[in-house]
Parts: structure tokens; C-alpha cells; sequence
């Protein structure tokens, strides 16, 4: 029997049309897939309440009461970033980790006009990350989420470009935006805009493409590349920045050249020693590049892709207590669904998911088939020998009653 299935893992992320089309654009998904993802930038007006996902209580949780370290936060002012021993320091008795976030270091710079960013709230703030591992699934691109808390006037970056596509909502307050189209269009992850400091400089001065202002509820996508600067108005901003990390055909290429490069340590002639006394490639570059092809013809790279996508990312948040509680108490009524953000898929006899990969008998592949549609079942429907296998292998989870 030879099986290949995706994770589904969260069926409510692409109901009803899923997160993109509900809560960030306006323009129907189709519209956007052809016309704007990777293309050009959209302003979205009213795209919805975001005090959901992050608030200012929030910003004052995490800074004050979290114990976040670096590089959980950055600090800019002027174009320039603070560095991290300015805002850091051990935070007394049994925690004295020299840096951990110093609260009352970050309110001084914050009231003498420097911008905070939260960074990674994918991994610090339930609200976002949920969020996040939905928007990531519907993309099918690795997605990472930063919070920018700017004081009022102040401007906490210089005209710069992304390396990856964001969307930007607006929490609070009001952020003046000015977007001018790209200079290197489509940079890849090494071409950040420093390398082209001068040409940004010179586009920024020229006619904006979007020159707006966006409140509360608004939301702006941009792709890789665009140029942009934003500015508070007359009170605290805060926006929220979700990081597209997009695959592109040159990351495909990349792995497609690993993949070639691992045939080529199985052929003999491509191990072969140069002759005695070579200067250059000479001849040997022809049969080198004879092999090289031949190697790209052959080699797959569908499994190298999806494990390189696995180590992007982290599965769902697991309790260890909740889930000793389902083991100890598992039986036939318990219920269970696939663990979230698994990147979960069945080749064969074997599931790959970013907990590890573990092969299965060849009775229990249907039930292993059926638990990837990511909805609930009891332990009965897929045997409970093998449910408490994949419960202790973190695969499983619980349903909460």
C-alpha cells in the first residue's frame, strides 16, 4: 500500500473562506492569488477588529511580567537599533539571566521616542500564533509575526525593503505609511535592502505609490521588496507585521541542487581524483556537467522539500500534563485529533511530522489515513493500541471535553 496525504490540521483555518479572505483582504481570494500575491501592494480599509489578536495590555504583559529575553525584542530610534545590553539585565533571585527584558530601561527609551518590536509573537502571544499557524496553512508560506510600538511623531525605521511579503494591521493609534515600488524586485533572503542603501535612498524620493495613513482595523500587504517608511501621527501606534517567508523557484532550485548533489556521491566517475597536475577544469567540466544534468534529471526533491518545511516551523503547542491525563486515562469513548502545525504526511508505510517520523504495520495504515483529516475521533474508531502510541509520541492530542 503506498499512501501519501497532507495535514490538515486545522479545518477551521480555511472555512468560510479561512483567515486571508475573512480578516485581512477585500478583494476575494482568487483576485488576490492572480493579481496581487507577490505583485503588488493592496490597502485593505476596515479589514476588521484586530484587538483580538494583540493590544497595548498585551505589549504591557510581555515587556513587564513575561521574563522575555532576547532577541524577543529589538529597540530603534532614528533609523538606528539600541543595543541589547542597553535594555536588558538579570532579573534577581533565581533568575539571573543577564538578558532578560528590563522594563523599566524600555519605558525610558519608549518616552524618549524610541520604537519597540516585539518580535516572534508567533511563539510568545497564543492570540497570534493561532492565528499565524492559519494564515501559514491557507499560504502554504512559512509565516512569523512582529509587533512595532512607535510613540507619538516618531519614526522608528528608515525608507527600507523586507526580503519576505508582509501583511501589516493596525492594532491602536494611527501610522502614516509611505510605499514606493521596489528597486530589486523580488530580493532573495541575501539581498537585504543595505546592499542597495543608495538606490532606496534615491527612490524614496520620488512620487509614492500608496502614501496613506492607516487606523485601527486597517490592513496593508506588501510584497518582497517594496519600499516603505512609516511614521506615528499624534498618539501611540501599534501595528502588528506578519512575515510571509515565500518559497520561491530559486529556494526550489537550491534543493533540487542538494538533491542532485546527493545522486552524485553514488557515482564512482564523480568521485574520481582530477589528473596529476591539473590547472583548471579543462576537459573534466564537460563530463562534470554531463553527470550534473543527468543528476537533476533523476533526483527528487519532494521529500527534501516537505522536511526542509517541517524545520520551519513548530508543531501546536502540547501540555505535558494534559497529555499524561489522556494516556492514564485513554479508552475507548476518549476522543483525539491530530496534533496542529504538524506538517504531517504518510509515504508509504512511514509518517513524517515535525515530532519525528515513525513506521507503521500495514493493518493500522488505515487509521493512520483517517487521523490526517485533522478531525475528531475516538480511540475506538482507530484502535486504542495505537492511539496511545501516537498520544506518547506527542502526534495525538486530546479533545477537550
Amino acid at each position: 500500500m503506498s499512501t501519501t496525504r497532507t495535514d490538515l490540521q486545522d479545518p477551521g483555518a480555511v472555512e468560510g473562506g479561512g483567515v486571508l479572505e475573512t480578516r485581512l483582504i477585500d478583494v476575494g481570494r482568487e483576485r488576490f492569488a492572480g493579481d496581487i500575491w507577490g505583485r503588488t501592494a493592496l490597502l485593505t480599509r476596515s479589514a476588521g477588529d484586530f484587538s483580538d489578536l494583540f493590544s497595548a495590555e498585551a505589549v504591557d504583559e510581555l515587556i513587564s511580567r513575561r521574563g522575555l529575553r532576547t532577541p524577543f525584542l529589538r529597540v530603534a530610534k532614528g533609523g538606528s537599533t539600541f543595543p541589547d545590553s542597553s535594555f536588558t539585565s538579570p532579573a534577581g533571585v533565581g533568575a539571573t539571566i543577564s538578558d532578560q527584558l528590563d522594563d523599566t530601561a524600555l519605558w525610558r527609551k519608549f518616552a524618549d521616542g524610541a520604537t519597540l518590536v516585539l518580535q516572534a509573537l508567533h511563539r510568545t502571544w497564543e492570540p497570534v500564533s493561532d492565528f499565524s499557524t492559519k494564515l501559514s496553512t491557507e499560504l502554504g508560506h512559512p509565516v512569523q509575526a512582529n509587533a512595532y510600538i512607535t510613540p507619538p511623531q516618531n519614526r522608528g525605521f528608515d525608507d527600507h525593503y523586507d526580503v519576505h511579503d508582509v501583511f501589516v494591521l493596525q492594532i491602536a493609534g494611527t501610522k502614516r505609511w509611505i510605499i514606493h515600488e521596489p528597486v530589486h524586485p523580488d530580493p532573495l533572503r541575501n539581498q537585504p535592502w543595505t546592499d542597495r542603501r543608495s538606490a532606496v535612498a534615491e527612490a524614496a524620493k520620488g512620487e509614492a505609490y500608496i502614501d496613506t495613513v492607516l487606523e485601527p482595523g486597517d490592513a496593508l500587504y506588501l510584497p518582497r521588496g517594496w519600499l516603505h517608511a512609516a511614521q506615528a501621527q499624534g498618539e501611540v501606534s501599534i501595528h502588528l507585521t506578519l512575515g510571509i517567508h515565500s518559497w520561491t523557484r530559486y529556494a526550489l532550485a537550491e534543493q533540487l541542487a542538494q538533491a542532485a548533489l546527493a545522486v552524485l556521491c553514488d557515482d564512482p566517475e564523480m568521485r574520481r581524483t582530477l589528473p596529476l597536475g591539473v590547472d583548471g577544469p579543462g576537459a573534466e567540466i564537460d563530463t562534470v556537467r554531463e553527470r550534473l544534468a543527468a543528476a537533476v534529471a533523476e533526483a527528487d526533491v519532494t521529500s527534501l522539500f516537505h522536511s526542509t518545511r517541517r524545520g520551519q516551523g513548530r508543531p501546536a503547542p502540547l501540555g505535558p500534563l494534559a497529555q499524561l491525563a489522556a494516556v492514564e486515562g485513554l479508552s475507548p469513548e476518549s476522543e483525539v485529533r491530530l496534533r496542529g502545525a504538524l506538517e504531517a504526511r504518510l509515504e508509504g508505510s512511514r509518517l513524517t511530522t515535525r515530532v519525528g517520523w515513525f513506521d507503521f504495520a500495514e493493518p493500522d495504515l488505515p487509521s493512520v489515513t483517517r487521523l490526517l483529516d485533522g478531525e475528531v475521533h475516538s480511540a475506538n474508531d482507530l484502535g486504542v493500541g495505537l492511539v496511545e502510541k501516537l498520544l506518547r509520541a506527542g502526534v495525538l492530542v486530546p479533545v477537550e471535553q
